[in-house]
């Protein structure tokens, strides 16, 4: 067990940066970097620029954390987009 526990907070991630880190925006204000949990990485799950995120931090290092879930998008799927696979249409077999 840690010393300390860990704080998990809910933020923004507003720009990917190199080696799978990103910078996140917490709605507390503050600004950190942060990077990908292993089971995140297990199960390839992909954040975007934009998607909101539970980050985890140590209360000893307050501008680190880790990415621990990917929140789902509520939008709507936008009409235009990719075309679906077996949506039918011209991939379609006779």
């Amino acid at each position: 067990m840690a010393k300390e526990e860990l704080i998990q907070f809910e933020g923004l991630v507003t720009e990917i940066l190199p080696d799978a880190r990103y910078r996140v925006q917490l709605d507390a204000g503050h600004e950190i970097v942060a990077y990908t949990a292993g089971k995140m990485k297990k199960n390839r799950i992909k954040t975007l620029a934009g998607d909101r995120v539970t980050v985890e931090m140590s209360p000893y290092d307050l501008e680190k954390g880790r990415l621990i879930f990917r929140h789902k998008d509520e939008r709507p799927s936008t009409p235009g987009g990719p075309p679906r696979r077996g949506a039918g249409g011209q991939f379609r077999r006779r």
